[in-house]
């Protein structure tokens, strides 16, 4: 599972309700009256992660406009959904029958923009037997015996040949329990034909986005893709793509930047060091605490930047800040929502994200992931579980 976000750290910061900042001091955005906020569950899309054959729980979901272009409202678009730790098996009253299997990464295919159960394809890869196995396996200078990958956020990139790319996270285990793992060394992937029949034919480069910061912990970054170009239709467009990350020592943003056609060029990127942008991961400063491993950077129509994850990573409350750039400084937190499942079922919250292109202008659809505790035994006996959840933000 995507659970970067149950380690030590964000435990200890759940479990004592450490809802503070760093002590720096932010400023609001300027000249713009405060946005409100109101949410509401979106259950068709919800209904549209609920299955019971083949693909039937994962978490990790990001969503990917295979056009590469992030507007509102389009009438037909294709979105390719990336998922990590993913069963299959078949589901019948509720729990999964003997049999099912967990592999690391799938994906779907959803055509249009509204949750039409009919338009939509889970698929999973098969190996040589017809057994399930993940999409993308690490395989780099940086690989490991025993390592997986779980995927971070992609786009698809109109300065490559419209090929597809994707942060990958190498992972292991570092014992038995769920929550025994260590994220390490972070992949690009890059997938020159984003279609259903290639998806599993790609490249993938071994970078240095992954380490242990002296002053803030261990850092990944792949967390989140703001591609800001005109070829995306971005609302202020300065031709670069932000890839943003985490930093695990307060569950800090951090952010990196480079224009399109240099992605695979590691010394061409640049890190936020607080003031500017400079080379160097190591000068990276983070722009606010308290945040998910995964998470959304998406803008307003009037210029303004929404930051939207779960509380302090794991937590019931979905949060959001607002900026004025895509590095913010980004102002109060306004908790936007409560996970109903914590209460309900006992099931924990964490990496809330924003969909932007199947949102609505003054909308964001977001969602969650759902897990518990003991999930190799409950999962056993509740499919139900452990699938992506959504809601609607609006704001005004």
């Amino acid at each position: 599972m995507k659970l970067q976000i149950l380690i030590a750290t964000s435990t200890l910061l759940f479990l004592f309700g450490c809802m503070q900042n760093s002590n720096r001091k932010v400023t609001k955005p300027e000249l713009l009256p405060p946005l409100t906020f109101t949410s509401e569950p979106a259950p068709e899309w919800t209904a549209l992660m609920e299955r019971t054959t083949g693909w039937f729980g994962a978490d990790g979901i990001f969503s990917i406009p295979l056009d590469g272009i992030e507007d509102q409202e389009a009438k037909d678009k294709r979105t390719l959904f990336i998922f990590s730790d993913t069963y299959i098996g078949e589901v019948e009253n509720g729990i999964p029958k003997p049999g099912n299997t967990m592999v690391n990464n799938t994906v779907a295919w959803l055509q249009g923009v509204s949750p039409n159960k009919s338009m939509i394809s889970f698929e999973y890869n098969k190996d040589e037997k017809g057994a399930p196995t993940s999409y993308f396996i690490p395989h780099n200078a940086n690989s490991k015996d025993g390592e997986y990958f779980w995927l971070g956020d992609g786009f698809i990139n109109h300065k490559k040949n419209n090929a597809l790319y994707i942060f990958a996270y190498h992972v292991h285990k570092t014992g038995s329990n769920v929550f025994d793992f260590e994220a390490t060394n972070v992949a690009l992937l890059k997938i020159p034909n984003p279609s259903s029949k290639y998806i599993n034919q790609y490249e993938q480069f071994a970078t240095q986005l992954g380490f242990v910061h002296p002053l803030y912990g261990r850092v990944y970054f792949g967390s989140c893709v703001f591609v800001n170009t005109k070829d995306a239709k971005a609302i202020s467009p300065d031709g670069f793509v932000y890839i943003y990350g985490i930093a695990e020592g307060k569950k800090s943003l951090i952010a990196a930047r480079v224009k399109p056609e240099n992605i695979e060029d590691f010394d061409n990127w640049t890190f936020w060091n607080g003031e500017k942008w400079v080379k160097g991961k190591d000068q990276i400063a983070p722009i606010t605490d308290g945040v998910s491993n995964e998470l959304s950077v998406t803008p307003t129509e009037d210029g303004r930047y929404l930051l939207t994850y779960t509380v302090l990573g794991i937590s019931d409350k979905i949060g959001i800040k607002v900026g004025n750039s895509p590095v913010g400084p980004f102002g109060d937190e306004y908790q936007v929502y409560t996970c109903p499942e914590y209460k309900e079922k006992g099931l924990l919250t964490y990496n809330a994200k924003a969909h932007y292109h199947l949102s609505k202008p003054g909308e964001l659809l977001v969602s969650y992931n759902t897990i518990t505790l003991n999930f190799w035994v409950d999962i056993q006996k509740d499919a139900t579980i452990y699938h992506p959840r959504f809601i609607k933000v609006k704001y005004k």
